[in-house]
């Protein structure tokens, strides 16, 4: 755990080459965060109705274009993107968060929303079967492209030794995009879930650490009975 420690203290950096930013790149990127991170999903809201189709395609493309912003920006690790000896660092931490919101978000669901407890792999098992499969691939990382690597390497340079704030609005952004849904769960849990991952991502430097943790998740939250509120089907 030595190398984890020595992660989660690193400082961030001003910018690629280490100079500080001017007053107007500064001000740029943070029009930039918020337009796209915060105006771009709300926005999108108001027209939910007619695009839940294209929201996997969407957020493929938008995946693709990160990673090959990612890959031809200087200063980011691409090897990140794919190792795996970062997840053996940060799984007693992913283990000790699933130890206590799996039994803590089973009971929830089972007293307010029993009609819904584990429907979906009951009544559907085929189906459950498909989500448990494709929901890592096609969904969590390329969000996590999205809202980790990308946004962590784009505008961590405006959170000089403010960490635990870039964390936050971080999570905070997660859960705006889920607004897209039309219902209240989707977006609170995602930004308590975003704020999680960010954590994660933050301690690790690594994209596969956060999408196994965000992978398992997504499919606990089918399988208890709860995807439902995060299915382009539910919009209305």
């Amino acid at each position: 755990m030595t190398t984890s420690a020595s992660t989660a203290t690193m400082p961030i950096v001003h910018d690629t080459s280490g100079r500080p930013l001017s007053r107007p790149f500064r001000l740029y990127l943070w029009c930039e965060l918020i337009g796209l991170f915060f105006f771009v999903p709300l926005s999108l809201y108001w027209v939910r109705d007619y695009i839940p189709g294209l929201l996997i395609p969407t957020l493929v493309g938008m995946g693709v274009v990160c990673m090959v912003y990612l890959w031809r920006s200087k200063g980011f690790r691409t090897r990140s993107l794919f190792e795996l000896s970062a997840v053996r660092e940060q799984l007693p931490m992913i283990m000790r968060h699933l130890l206590i919101g799996v039994p803590l978000v089973s009971l929830l669901t089972w007293v307010f929303l029993p009609e819904r407890f584990l429907a979906f792999m009951l009544e559907r098992p085929q189906l459950w079967i498909m989500v448990m499969v494709l929901y890592p691939v096609f969904s969590v990382y390329p969000q996590e492209l999205v809202y980790r690597a990308f946004f962590f390497h784009r505008y961590e340079r405006l959170f000089v030794a403010r960490p635990w704030l870039m964390i936050g609005i971080n999570g905070l952004a997660f859960g705006v995009a889920h607004i897209f849904f039309g219902n209240w769960v989707a977006p609170v849990m995602t930004a308590i879930g975003g704020v999680i991952f960010a954590h994660t991502y933050y301690r690790s430097r690594s994209l596969l650490p956060v999408v196994i943790e965000h992978g398992i998740w997504g499919d606990f939250i089918f399988t208890i009975g709860l995807g439902w509120f995060f299915y382009s089907g539910s919009i209305s």
